[in-house]
């Protein structure tokens, strides 16, 4: 099978759409990340998963701590900007959980310190400790095919 194929069946896993957000030297770095899951309740743990080519892995790498930010319907720039794909001068106003930063709106926004990191692939997983979360009563983002979707269309 070919890249374009596996990232194309992958692609038929419909997923939520998350910003992960960490704060390096006083700046606010983040990147879109759909590949984000709960790993256990007892301690409440989280897993990401960061490309090794990706500029944000230094970041979270270095801060050692990071957010989860599962987007809203509504917001889709959002995820856009954290990909690469809305170049415009976006200005966020960012919010603060447990001293790390967040974005204003989200569904739900998870704060995490790293307690491990595996390298499998191309790709480092990282293990975070969940020290706080925030949560609305929301429609989810969701991201299917390659495109957008929320739980209302059809």
């Amino acid at each position: 099978m070919d890249d374009n194929q596996f990232r194309n069946t992958m692609g038929k896993f419909a997923t939520g759409v998350t910003v992960v957000l960490t704060g390096v030297n006083g700046e606010v770095h983040g990147m879109t990340v759909n590949a984000f899951m709960s790993v256990s309740l007892n301690p409440k743990l989280v897993t990401i998963s960061i490309g090794e080519n990706a500029r944000f892995l230094n970041k979270i790498k270095s801060s050692k701590v990071f957010s989860v930010n599962i987007l809203a319907s509504d917001q889709e720039e959002y995820s856009r900007v954290f990909s690469g794909k809305l170049k415009d001068d976006f200005q966020i106003e960012f919010d603060y959980l447990d001293e790390k930063p967040v974005l204003p709106g989200a569904l739900a926004q998870i704060t995490c310190e790293v307690v491990a990191e595996h390298a499998e692939g191309d790709h480092i997983l990282f293990i975070g400790k969940v020290t706080d979360i925030h949560v609305e009563e929301k429609t989810p983002l969701i991201f299917y095919g390659g495109k957008y979707h929320s739980l209302a269309d059809k």
